[in-house]
């Protein structure tokens, strides 16, 4: 069982309920090619919201066919979430900063200098950079069966009502036409675990905790396997996924 606060690893059984829940609800192509990204590729779901049809597929000069690709490239930008896509313009607030002991020292002689000469201070003018996120980019192999049905299916369905299409237009859209956010995705991909599929305490973040899960414990790969498939920075990240 998942330890509190942890999304659930789902049994094959729960996975294959998913599956064939989806298939009695609308739009069972794009639902079937979502989850079986998070399931056999372990994306998070800000990275699913932002995949392009580049990612999975190469099309025609026309944009009216295409080839699957064995590899999907996933961008480093893309594990930064929606500000890599300009989607979000929300600005961090730091709950934190730390000094040096020289740093500050200097910080408060230019104060001092400031409030002699009767100018007024703003805090936020000595505040120390915010250092940018760096992603990781990675190379996932697209050679399972049920992904690459799954992704043929959807995309053969986006062009016989689009006609053609680009290789930046968004992988996954809404039924208003535009690209999902990261919480739309989330909300939407919780429905179809809990609400459809009726797997409590399953989340956006199964597919992704369930495919590190098994390449640790039933695969028995080394850490840096399942390291460099997650994508992650630090590999104390990845022994979180410590599910038997």
């Amino acid at each position: 069982m998942a330890k509190s606060g942890q999304a659930r690893v789902l049994t094959s059984a729960q996975i294959a309920q998913l599956f064939g829940v989806i298939q009695h609800h609308r739009h069972p192509e794009k639902n079937t090619a979502i989850m079986q990204i998070s399931f056999k590729l372990g994306l998070r779901v800000q990275e699913i919201a932002l995949l392009q049809i580049k990612e999975v597929a190469k099309l025609n000069a026309m944009g009216t066919d295409f080839e699957l690709l064995e590899i999907m490239a996933l961008p480093a930008a893309y594990t930064k979430g929606a500000n890599a896509a300009g989607r979000s313009k929300s600005r961090y607030n730091r709950k934190t900063i730390s000094f040096s002991i020289e740093e500050f020292k200097r910080i408060v002689r230019q104060v001092e200098q400031l409030g002699n000469n009767g100018v007024s201070v703003n805090y936020e003018d000595f505040l120390p950079p915010v250092k940018a996120r760096t992603g990781k980019s990675r190379d996932l192999p697209m050679r399972n069966s049920e992904l690459r049905e799954a992704l043929e299916e959807y995309l053969r369905c986006r062009l016989d009502k689009a006609g053609s299409l680009k290789p930046t237009n968004p992988l996954f859209v809404t039924q208003k036409g535009g690209s999902y956010s990261a919480n739309t995705l989330q909300e939407h991909m919780a429905l179809m675990l809990q609400g459809w599929a009726g797997v409590e305490k399953a989340s956006s973040h199964s597919g992704r905790r369930s495919v590190i899960t098994h390449i640790i414990h039933s695969q028995k790969k080394p850490l840096k396997v399942a390291q460099k498939i997650a994508g992650h920075v630090n590999p104390s990240t990845t022994l979180i996924y410590d599910e038997p």
